[in-house]
């Protein structure tokens, strides 16, 4: 009897101790990948923070204001590009406009595209008080596509 317990406990010691050790190796492997994934994530989040900022910076058009339009005490804020719900797309110029005077005028707002060629015009009547500011479209036509690097010229 004692010899069949001392071939059980032989064969059953290792084997529990191999056990062991693959569990104890595999919850190891389990947690330096998880630390390698958060390691992953977290650069792939930053590189794409980078490339976003990156194309962000590279995509902007360029917003100008006539001089005319910077006497008369006219500047600009944020704006963006959408399209028309109804046609086109790219089409309209939403625009934050800050006045530091009254005003009270036609303004048009010219498109040209990276070649400097123009594509597009759109007007809109402002009228606004001294310290006022406000988002205005200016909505080109539905086959003005205003594309990336445009300039716009607002007269």
């Amino acid at each position: 009897m004692q010899g069949i317990m001392r071939k059980v406990l032989t064969l059953f010691i290792p084997l529990l101790i191999f056990t062991f050790s693959c569990d104890r190796v595999k919850e190891k492997t389990k947690e330096t990948l998880n630390r390698s994934g958060e390691t992953i994530g977290e650069g792939a989040t930053e590189f794409f923070e980078g490339v976003s900022e990156g194309v962000d910076k590279t995509l902007q058009c360029e917003i100008n204001l006539s001089r005319n339009l910077l006497n008369k005490g006219l500047s600009t804020g944020k704006f963006s590009i959408e399209d028309n719900k109804t046609s086109g797309e790219n089409n309209i110029l939403v625009l934050y406009l800050i006045f530091e005077d009254d005003f009270e005028n036609t303004l048009t707002a010219k498109a040209y595209d990276k070649q400097n060629l123009e594509t597009g015009r759109a007007k809109i009547e402002v009228e606004a008080k001294a310290g006022d500011a406000g988002y205005f479209d200016f909505v080109f036509d539905e086959r003005t596509y205003i594309e990336v690097k445009s300039k716009i010229m607002i007269d």
